[in-house]
């Protein structure tokens, strides 16, 4: 016979699993949610697309089932913009200034501790060098590497290598000729180098890949100065592939979908001089 106390602890074990298998179901069913951040241009027509090249990265982005995307022209002023992020895209201006030293600062330290994905794109990935003793270390916690602002460039073409061809960015595209602005002298804290070119004569890393401590993972790439190669499906693959592992969404065997249409992909005419 069952006594009224276990019926009780009975009835209390299966809320309890009930619960379990809610909270389950709903993570499994959250959009894993994507914070795209940009600027105003600050570069000639063509080179430094930031705002343009986020909403192009967006679409590609919503080809994966179950991701959602918000674009942001600076840090997002409303806070549901950041609520169930999983990871901060960011193409501008050097990061470590526009992010540590802009208005969301601590909101951002917050969602490292917490296992927030980070991506940057070329300058994006850098600290300026009058700020590298002040940003540097804390900058290279949450990147695992940066290039110092302007510790040489070269612009040429080069042959894009994979250091790392298993790792889950690299799926479903192959090396390729690519012209574009390098960063040499990239400076690497615990990262995992995985793209790699050779300019000026020497071989230079230019994505690596970081998994911090947490469960939180970072993707930086130097490359990205000229728009043109966003147009390029490789290169945006590389890029998706990237920002969904760093959001801890399975990257498909034969990379990521980034088709999207002519008009989303064309660069947009040139605002006329006043």
């Amino acid at each position: 016979m069952t006594t009224t106390h276990g019926r009780f602890a009975l009835m209390v074990a299966l809320g309890f699993l009930a619960f379990a298998c809610h909270s389950a179901y709903a993570e499994q069913n959250t959009p894993a949610k994507i914070l795209l951040i940009g600027k105003a241009p600050d570069h000639p027509w063509g080179t430094h697309m930031y705002m343009h090249t986020n909403a192009m990265l967006a679409k590609c982005l919503q080809n994966t089932e179950g991701v959602e995307t918000v674009v942001s022209e600076g840090w997002p002023q409303d806070p549901k913009s950041l609520e169930g992020v999983k990871t901060i895209v960011v193409y501008s201006s050097p990061a470590a200034e526009f992010l540590l030293d802009g208005s969301g600062s601590s909101q951002l330290d917050e969602m490292m501790r917490n296992g927030v994905g980070l991506v940057t794109i070329h300058w994006a990935s850098s600290v300026y060098e009058k700020n590298l003793d002040r940003l540097g270390e804390r900058w290279a916690s949450y990147l695992g590497g940066f290039w110092v602002s302007n510790y040489g460039l070269s612009t040429e073409a080069s042959l894009l290598k994979q250091l790392d061809p298993e790792h889950p960015i690299c799926r479903g595209w192959k090396e390729y000729e690519l012209h574009d602005e390098y960063y040499l002298n990239p400076t690497l804290r615990g990262a995992t180098p995985l793209l790699q070119v050779t300019a000026k004569g020497q071989n230079v890393v230019v994505g690596w890949a970081y998994e911090r401590p947490g469960d939180g993972r970072s993707y930086a790439t130097t490359l990205g100065h000229f728009y043109r190669n966003f147009q390029l499906e490789a290169f945006r693959r590389t890029i998706v592939n990237a920002i969904l592992w760093t959001a801890h969404v399975e990257v498909p065997p034969d990379g990521a979908p980034v088709d999207v249409s002519e008009a989303e992909l064309k660069l947009p005419p040139q605002p006329e001089k006043n």
